[in-house]
């Protein structure tokens, strides 16, 4: 399978505050917009696409109609420090404060209103404990 694009489709009860938060605090553009679904794109990078959908629309199938559970965006960014300081400045939930992981990444964790968490991270060099597990080509720098 070549696939030609990739993204994750948060399904909600609340299609428009959604869109609203990734618009505000991800800087996410709007690409398509109607009541039930709204494609997002970020702002500095069109290959970054996020999805909303109406968790109950008839074009889900009935047994998996519903709120998402159990989903992590993570977000790769250059500056996670600025980031969180305007997690803070914005009042969002700070689920794991910002720190540096030995495999690897600085990183914090917020939530959007539907409960999807959201890790934001810069990658860091991992400590020689985790350098093994990495493959050669994919070590951050």
């Amino acid at each position: 399978m070549k696939c030609t694009q990739y993204y994750p489709v948060i399904m909600t009860d609340d299609v428009a505050g959604t869109s609203r938060f990734y618009q505000k605090h991800f800087r996410f553009e709007v690409k398509f917009d109607s009541d039930w679904y709204i494609h997002l794109q970020s702002a500095e990078d069109e290959k970054v696409n996020i999805a909303i959908l109406q968790g109950d629309h008839e074009t889900v199938p009935a047994v998996a109609r519903g709120k998402v559970s159990g989903l992590l965006l993570n977000f790769e960014v250059e500056d996670v420090d600025a980031i969180f300081e305007l997690a803070q400045k914005n009042d969002l939930p700070v689920l794991l404060p910002i720190r540096d992981e030995d495999f690897g990444q600085r990183h914090f964790i917020t939530q959007d209103p539907n409960g999807v968490l959201i890790d934001v991270i810069k990658p860091i060099p991992p400590s020689e404990a985790f350098l093994a597990q990495y493959a050669e080509d994919a070590v951050p720098a």
